[in-house]
């Protein structure tokens, strides 16, 4: 393509930048890391006042009541991965309020479960707090300040996520609390819609108190007290032990070789990094990058790639058993066998934002939330939509009600990092369930394979293959697309960008140059700004 081609070059004619990068899925998240930034915070901190502000400005996709991830590479120090993603119930109840829900994304529908029995024990609050806490520089009530101020002086909804209101409107409308809180203020019959004024005062004093009283408060106090009751009465499974026994989890990230750079991503439990992995082993010296970017060579060699990582997500056990999978999924004779007897032979052919900041120093933040599509359930006094993970198809593969007890849920969710020993540093993630692990890898090899600047890499056109059919997003040319659709038996030709596709906010920073960079991803509302 010659796009690609043309912007080869980006990446050493970006300028230096004071404070630092943010790549985010709003423009109100966005500004709050960058004024954490020009503050004096560090990375952290910026990703942390991004964190609070999403819960306010991006509320069906990330929430005080979800889970998620946060990739941390201090400039000194190890890498680590804070895993504070919602944790199973420790008592199974049978009688809950769980039921179906269908969602409406325009080309597809897709059913989802809510109520109070879909709620798993939420992370956020704690993940949030325990990284402040080893790696934050500025108090943490400035941190949340930003939030705080966008929830009082209320702010004008966007059109993505007045889109996303559209998707999940029958979750939002399920219950009193919800529709109080998300009613259009021309009419309160209707969830509110693009460019109405967004106003949560109720969330706006919970965040104070937050910042004030800090985590205990959650989880030790007032809100734990409160959801352990409604469960209690209302069909749930969480008790007060699930609030005071949540705990995040620091795990070394799992780290694979590729073209020279190191890629860091989220380490099982979760499996969308370890697929990831799997497909850039695959790939690995396999002469893509010479294939021409957006070829049919190059998308078939990619559509077998992924087809192969879904088979063999399935094979090896990674989707039931995460931990033992995850070990043979990368055994050296596994990845030779896939090599070897299918990739080159021919072939018959969910609610989630992201953040990623690195700051002038050159500490790295990528973090993904997520909070399902949403309980229907507020908690009273918070404002706070809890989950429904355990009402999410994509991460109970044995069934519903079949999870186990006590126990951290898996999800593809990838926070990642690149590492090149050039010096270039890039933070990146996506939301977009299944399609997570597939944006992320074509961000990875467009950067790494093809030498895209960031920004072009995230809105160049993808390709998602799963459950035998290709899905091909706009962008490519009509030839191209004529020769995947003989190629495949199912080949689903989209007329535009979509949020199907993923949305991957990615930040980059060139450690000899001191140059900054960012790319939000259109497809999700994605907005860059470099500080």
């Amino acid at each position: 393509m010659d796009r690609v081609r043309a912007n080869q070059q980006l990446r050493g004619m970006i300028g230096l930048a004071k404070y630092g990068a943010v790549a985010a899925g709003d423009g109100e998240t966005a500004q709050a890391a960058a004024e954490i930034l020009k503050a004096g915070g560090n990375a952290f901190d910026a990703a942390l006042a991004a964190l609070f502000a999403s819960t306010v400005a991006e509320p069906v996709l990330s929430s005080l009541g979800g889970g998620g991830f946060l990739l941390a590479a201090p400039k000194t120090g190890k890498p680590v991965l804070y895993d504070f993603f919602a944790h199973t119930p420790k008592r199974k109840r049978s009688d809950v309020d769980f039921h179906p829900v269908v969602a409406d994304f325009g080309a597809t529908t897709q059913e989802f479960h809510i109520g109070m029995g879909s709620i798993a024990a939420p992370g956020v609050v704690r993940g949030a707090f325990e990284a402040h806490r080893d790696l934050g520089r500025m108090p943490i009530k400035e941190i949340i300040q930003p939030a705080i101020h966008l929830a009082r002086k209320g702010f004008n909804l966007s059109p993505l996520q007045a889109y996303i209101f559209d998707v999940v409107e029958p979750i939002y409308m399920a219950t009193a609390e919800c529709r109080a809180q998300y009613a259009s203020p021309a009419d309160p019959t209707k969830l509110i819609g693009a460019g109405e004024r967004m106003g949560a005062p109720v969330k706006a004093d919970f965040l104070d108190a937050l910042a004030h009283e800090g985590d205990d408060l959650f989880y030790r106090g007032e809100v734990a007290a409160i959801v352990a009751r409604d469960c209690e009465d209302r069909g749930g499974h969480l008790e007060r032990a699930d609030f005071e026994g949540f705990e995040v989890i620091k795990r070394a990230p799992l780290a694979v070789e590729f073209e020279g750079a190191r890629i860091l991503t989220n380490p099982p439990p979760s499996v969308g990094g370890m697929l990831i992995s799997f497909a850039l082993k695959l790939i690995a010296d396999t002469g893509l990058g010479k294939l021409g970017y957006g070829s049919f060579a190059h998308l078939d060699r990619l559509a077998q790639v992924m087809a192969l990582s879904n088979q063999a997500r399935v094979e090896s056990g990674l989707n039931l058993h995460p931990e033992s999978g995850a070990e043979m999924l990368l055994d050296p004779e596994f990845l030779a066998r896939y090599r070897a007897e299918v990739l080159g032979q021919p072939a018959s052919h969910r609610g989630t934002t992201h953040i990623s900041v690195i700051d002038r120093d050159g500490n790295a933040a990528s973090m993904t939330l997520s909070n399902g599509e949403g309980s229907a359930y507020i908690a009273a006094g918070t404002g706070v939509v809890f989950n429904n993970m355990l009402g999410e198809e994509d991460i109970n593969p044995k069934g519903f009600h079949q999870w186990p007890e006590d126990t951290r849920l898996s999800s593809m969710m990838a926070p990642s990092l690149i590492q090149h020993p050039d010096g270039l540093t890039v933070a990146l993630g996506s939301g977009g369930s299944n399609r997570i692990r597939t944006a992320i890898l074509q961000v990875i090899l467009a950067v790494l394979e093809f030498g895209v600047h960031v920004q072009e890499a995230v809105e160049l056109p993808r390709i998602h293959f799963e459950r035998d059919v290709l899905n091909v997003e706009a962008g490519f040319d009509a030839g191209v697309n004529e020769q995947l659709r003989e190629a495949f038996a199912e080949c689903k030709l989209w007329d535009a960008q979509n949020l199907f596709f993923g949305g991957v906010h990615a930040v980059e920073f060139n450690a000899t140059t001191k140059a900054l960079a960012g790319g939000g991803d259109p497809r999700r509302g994605g907005v860059a700004l470099v500080v």
